[in-house]
């Protein structure tokens, strides 16, 4: 654990106009300097639209940015998509990228894999998610599903990508429902994704986040257990005080 330093990454989803972005930035960084800083690293994924502003919002401060998710391809016919040099030219350093509701509109694991070598080749910060159905966990398919997903992720993945690689584990049953994960399950879970992501890439250094309906209320248990390196916040990281009090107990 000693050689992973803690990430807790805020996914906005299709929350927060510019506006509203610039005055979360303005909030955070002010909290940033009213305490001691949280040893965790910090990113705030928003919409494409405030992507910009809340690079610019940051732009002093050890926050990066991160967009929701990155195309496959580095240009062309794509309408309504964005690519990894529009990102990055935006102020973002990184991509979410194969998160469920993205699963759920069509997005496959082929489609995922491509999306991590676009992000990983150029230069860009890859949260790479997985995580299985309510109906999958009780059919005891989760080990097969997740072991899947990742596989096919990281085929491709090379030493040096692999740095810039994070992995989030969400159970699709505990996104958005209030329901979390026990320490235990999500332990279990992420120790496994651990060592089937080592079948490519460093198990020691690559980062396994928990994410699902994560909260200052619970965080300090989750982040405790010994393959958990962090989180990808939902709800939570809307609200610029409970984001903080995720990364302080990270």
């Amino acid at each position: 654990m000693s050689r992973r330093i803690p990430l807790v990454a805020g996914n906005w989803k299709m929350h927060m106009t510019s506006h509203e972005a610039r005055e979360f930035a303005s909030e955070f960084c002010s909290l940033l300097v009213q305490g001691d800083a949280p040893a965790a690293e910090i990113a705030v994924c928003p919409p494409f639209t405030a992507l910009e502003t809340v690079a610019q919002g940051f732009a002093t401060s050890p926050v990066w940015i991160a967009a929701q998710d990155v195309h496959e391809q580095a240009s062309g016919a794509h309408t309504g998509e964005i690519s990894a040099a529009m990102i990055a030219a935006a102020g973002a350093e990184g991509a979410i990228i194969g998160h469920s509701e993205r699963r759920e509109a069509g997005e496959t694991d082929a489609r995922v894999a491509a999306k991590v070598q676009r992000a990983l080749g150029s230069g860009l910060r890859a949260i790479l998610c997985v995580g299985e159905s309510l109906k999958q966990r009780e059919a005891g398919e989760t080990e097969s599903w997740l072991a899947t997903q990742v596989r096919v992720a990281l085929a491709d993945v090379t030493a040096d990508q692999a740095e810039g690689l994070s992995i989030a584990y969400e159970p699709i049953w505990a996104i958005g429902t209030g329901k979390t994960a026990t320490p235990e399950i999500a332990q279990e879970a992420c120790a496994h994704v651990r060592s089937i992501a080592g079948e490519f890439v460093d198990a020691n250094a690559v980062r396994v986040l928990y994410g699902g309906s994560v909260k200052p209320e619970n965080a300090a248990e989750l982040l405790a257990q010994p393959d958990i390196d962090g989180a990808l916040v939902g709800g939570a990281s809307l609200d610029p005080v409970s984001l903080m009090a995720i990364a302080r107990a990270a």
